[in-house]
């Protein structure tokens, strides 16, 4: 049966709120925005067709208060409750809440993000389907004697990593078997503090690992499609910076067998909606089931860009019950995509969070430049959430010049006020090791220092800066501009077209 959905309230904040909110414009359906005193003045709380304010700023007090969400949208008329990523994405209570409450959760079933939400079940699923996974515990374990002994058996290296969350919280990499004991206390410390449960899992730790998943499309027909994979290995803290689309190392025959990997663990789930499956691939392409997300990705727009697809739209009209309108023989990959995550760290300070006011915000411009933002010139970057300013993604008939084009908007992208991630994923497009396509996980343990990023002075750059001081000094003598220019020592108003000199984003 097909429901219609007139209005959807969404409930996140910043890029993603915006993302959603456009694509419903597009489809002619009216939008919701919920939102936190911190975010009174955000954007998406503006293009809204109707805004209501959660609370305060901490997300325990707002973004994250479920009822008082379905509460407000049942208020207002609402058809379906679009979460975004993170905050509800995966809560399965908030989806059986929301479709308690007579509305559309524009996301997989609460069965389908409790089964993929337990590490545990996920696997037993995955290994019943056939799909590959990291040799190690079957069941997460507290037990020191008995892990240590598992780990023996399993060969180190070995990955801690606990049971119930993620975000690099409770993983710990044993090298040698006379750590074992106390990094297997630290993790078990760790997981208890973040998650209330101290349980972790032990596995193989695969060296060289390439972090690849696959984006899923599944309808609530039984259909499912794979849209080809995204390489997400260049991370801080566990956490990825750059993504593309697709790998640079695939192979047509490994992307197959991945592709339908996912979908087999799509189809154990009973699952619809939008959702990544997660694989750790060695150098040889050897991959393993690491987990599903049950959600859209912070990464999507580079599957969007080589695919042709709104993902967006895709969720509205499978949650609307409509039948997915593509099959996996219509998909094909056109060019390459590339991501950066620009966000408000500090990378010469082990990419410390720095908040402040954006007092120049300029994003790049010009054809495949697309970038998703929740910030203008002016705003603050509040404490309360995640450091990200904006994504910014390039499109191109190839690799190269996806990354060529990449460089010049970062080169364009003008931010002050904050220090950013931008001059970092720079200098990740420029390495070699990047531009081969021979990295890993471990990028920035093997290549990256803060000193990399201190770059020495052009000397070209400054006998033409000298001019130009020199010029303005000689003007303002003589009390009268020089012919040509606009009192300024700018040719047409604009020095760099004089001078190519260029502020760099900070």
């Amino acid at each position: 049966m097909i429901r219609k959905i007139n209005k959807i309230l969404v409930a996140n904040r910043g890029e993603i709120a915006r993302r959603v909110m456009r694509t419903a414009r597009e489809m002619g359906i009216k939008t919701v925005a919920v939102y936190s005193e911190a975010d009174r003045n955000a954007l998406f709380v503006r293009e809204a067709d109707e805004a209501v304010l959660l609370g305060p700023p901490p997300s325990n007090q707002s973004y994250l208060l479920a009822d008082k969400i379905i509460d407000i949208a049942k208020r207002l008329g609402v058809d379906a409750i679009h979460p975004g990523y993170g905050f509800l994405s995966e809560n399965a209570t908030f989806s059986q809440k929301v479709s308690d409450a007579g509305m559309i959760f524009i996301g997989p079933s609460p069965y389908s993000i409790e089964m993929m939400g337990s590490k545990i079940a996920a696997k037993q699923a995955a290994a019943a389907r056939g799909v590959p996974l990291v040799p190690g515990a079957k069941e997460p374990i507290t037990d020191i004697p008995a892990a240590k002994q598992l780990a023996a058996e399993i060969g180190y290296p070995v990955l801690i990593k606990a049971s119930a969350g993620g975000g690099g919280k409770g993983m710990r990499i044993v090298q040698d078997p006379a750590e074992f004991e106390s990094q297997m206390q630290r993790a078990i410390s760790e997981a208890q503090a973040a998650f209330g449960d101290g349980s972790v899992f032990i596995e193989k730790f695969v060296t060289a690992p390439r972090h690849i998943e696959i984006q899923l499309m599944a309808d609530q027909h039984g259909n499912a499609v794979y849209l080809f994979e995204r390489e997400c290995s260049i991370q801080r803290r566990y956490q990825k910076v750059v993504e593309e689309a697709p790998c640079a190392i695939m192979t047509p025959e490994v992307r197959a067998e991945m592709g339908r990997c996912a979908v087999e663990i799509a189809k154990a789930a009973n699952y619809h909606g939008a959702g990544t499956v997660e694989f750790v691939a060695d150098q040889d392409l050897n991959f393993y089931f690491l987990e599903m997300n049950t959600r859209l990705q912070v990464e999507h727009p580079v599957t969007e860009l080589i695919t042709g697809l709104d993902l967006v739209k895709l969720q509205i009209l499978v949650a609307e019950g409509h039948p997915l309108p593509i099959q996996q023989s219509d998909l094909q990959i056109h060019g390459h995509a590339v991501e950066i995550r620009v966000c408000a760290e500090d990378p010469a300070n082990n990419f410390l969070p720095d908040v402040g006011n954006l007092h120049t915000y300029v994003p790049p411009k010009g054809p495949g430049v697309r970038v998703d933002d929740g910030f203008e010139q002016g705003m603050d970057i509040p404490i309360y959430y995640d450091s990200m300013i904006a994504k910014l993604v390039v499109h191109a008939t190839d690799r190269p010049a996806a990354i060529a084009r990449m460089i010049r908007a970062i080169d364009d992208y003008q931010i002050t006020g904050v220090q950013t991630t931008l001059e970092f994923c720079k200098f990740v497009l420029e390495h070699e090791a990047f531009r081969n396509g021979r990295f890993d996980t471990k990028f920035i343990e093997n290549y990256y220092t803060p000193e990399v990023l201190q770059t020495k002075p052009d000397p070209e750059e400054e006998k033409m800066a000298a001019a130009l001081v020199a010029e303005l000094l000689r003007e303002h003598t003589n009390g009268q501009a020089k012919p040509g220019t606009n009192g300024h020592g700018s040719a047409n108003g604009n020095g760099r077209n004089k001078w190519k000199l260029r502020a760099k984003a900070s």
